[in-house]
């Protein structure tokens, strides 16, 4: 197996931050990670920007999702600039497959775009894997 490039090892590294529950309560350490112009899709459709976003996971009331565990990370560099990661996500037996955009930035590697999609393990299928008719 090839080792990843720079970019890929990088954005593998932030997005495993991403999921740290101590850098999903943290205002600074989300904005680091966040590029100004991020946005997301969540698993139930709706859009989020980057304030939006930090706001949500940083209130005091926010809800604790618990363990988030990721599994099939995969990662390629599109660009110099540019690295796309797929992988799942796991959290209080809630799955999704993920996509997310990560862009080389003057201070650093930050996730641009993300989106969820939920599914749910078929029978004869791999844990992870759709049926391929998309």
């Amino acid at each position: 197996m090839t080792e990843p490039t720079p970019g890929v090892a990088a954005a593998v590294e932030g997005e495993l931050r991403l999921l740290d529950p101590a850098v999903r309560a943290s205002t600074e350490l989300l904005a680091r990670l966040l590029h100004p112009d991020y946005r997301e899709i969540d698993y139930t459709g709706r859009i989020w920007d980057r304030d939006t976003m930090i706001a949500s996971l940083t209130a005091a009331d926010a809800p604790r999702p618990g363990p988030l565990t990721a599994s099939r990370m995969n990662g390629i560099q599109l660009a110099d600039d540019i690295v796309h990661l797929t992988y799942d996500t796991e959290t209080k037996g809630r799955l999704a497959h993920r996509s997310s955009v990560w862009r080389l930035t003057g201070t650093g590697w930050v996730l641009y775009y993300n989106q969820a999609t939920p599914f749910t393990p078929t029978a004869g299928s791999g844990a992870s894997e759709g049926s391929g008719d998309g």
